[in-house]
């Protein structure tokens, strides 16, 4: 009987002991819901806790870099006044810029303004990336698009796209010319490629220091964004030979589309847009990317993209995903026409 009776208190107590077990893992489970119910608004609502972190590939003057600091004020007062600081990161054809913001917390607070060298045209021109173009970063949203112009110094006796290839013709390797981006680069192997010609390559960290080598005419010809070269050739230090869009450029409406100049159906622009690390939560990148949009149509963003002659071209995060893969698809197909080598 006194078996009886310590077996019955046992199963007894046990199973009080595993009743009071779950309805603590059950309390527990609901204090763990109802906590993470409350911290993703919260988290979404402290956000930016602090300044704001635009790291550029390229260095200051350069287009991307003009259009990050039109961008940093307007964006600034649309995140309540936050510090909005531009961080450039110059040189390895963006890969110091993109590997330091894949590396960088995910918290929306250090983001990577770039184009498409970093993003589509790098993994062609190298064998090895510190950095993984796609899984290392969480896309936000397009910005804009442009194109270039075909330059070469105020002194050259070059006077035209047709005078260029005629000179590179006679004197096959012996010509240079620079680049300070993949777009730029690739700009110059396809005017190559597909004129019949041969020239040196020299790479520089931004198209503005290639471009004083240009203008010392240490360099004979280049590749570089409207938005950087254009006052140099309006001022006289720098010739415009042709334009690289399918439309001649509004602000030298006498300048020829270099198809137009004598290279049929060669057409080569660039685009710039907002990247977060990988794992940058997806209400930050909601936020990010409403801002974004807002201030690209804000009348100082869309005066001076107007000046720079660039378009407008934002769009959701899922929207920049698919562009950047078809972009890469692309610009693999130009780097292979072209018969450029990974390095």
């Amino acid at each position: 009987m006194k078996k009886r009776i310590t077996s019955t208190i046992n199963t007894s107590t046990a199973w009080c002991v595993d009743h009071a077990r779950r309805k603590s893992h059950g309390a527990l489970a609901g204090i763990a819901l109802a906590l993470l119910a409350l911290t993703s608004p919260v988290h979404a609502q402290n956000y930016p806790s602090k300044p704001v972190s635009i790291v550029v590939p390229f260095g200051p003057g350069s287009g991307t870099d003009q259009v990050a600091r039109a961008f940093s004020q307007a964006l600034s007062d649309e995140l309540s006044g936050t510090p909005v600081v531009i961080d450039n990161k110059p040189g390895a054809n963006g890969f110091l810029a993109a590997q330091a913001v894949a590396r960088a917390p995910a918290d929306g607070h250090t983001l990577l303004l770039t184009t498409n060298t970093t993003q589509a045209a790098n993994q062609h021109l190298f064998k090895k990336l510190p950095y993984d173009p796609v899984a290392d970063f969480a896309p936000i949203t397009l910005l804009s698009k442009g194109a270039m112009l075909l330059i070469v110094p105020a002194g050259s006796p070059i006077q035209s796209v047709s005078g260029l290839i005629a000179l590179a013709k006679k004197q096959p390797g012996k010509l240079a010319f620079a680049s300070g981006s993949s777009s730029s680069r690739i700009a110059g192997e396809l005017f190559l490629q597909m004129s019949g010609t041969q020239s040196l390559h020299v790479p520089y960290k931004s198209n503005p220091l290639a471009m004083t080598d240009l203008m010392g005419e240490r360099i004979q010809f280049m590749f570089a964004d409207t938005l950087s070269a254009l006052p140099l050739v309006q001022s006289g230090k720098l010739r415009a030979l042709g334009y690289t869009d399918s439309q001649r450029f509004a602000g030298l409406p006498d300048l020829p589309t270099i198809a137009e100049a004598g290279v049929k159906n060669y057409e080569m622009g660039y685009w710039l847009a907002v990247y977060a690390p990988h794992g940058t939560r997806p209400e930050v990148v909601k936020r990010l990317n409403d801002a974004f949009v807002k201030v690209a149509q804000t009348e100082s963003v869309k005066k001076f993209l107007a000046r720079s002659h660039m378009t407008v071209a934002t769009s959701s995060p899922e929207g920049l995903a698919k562009f950047q893969q078809a972009e890469a698809d692309k610009w693999g197909r130009i780097i292979k026409t072209a018969g450029i080598e990974q390095e």
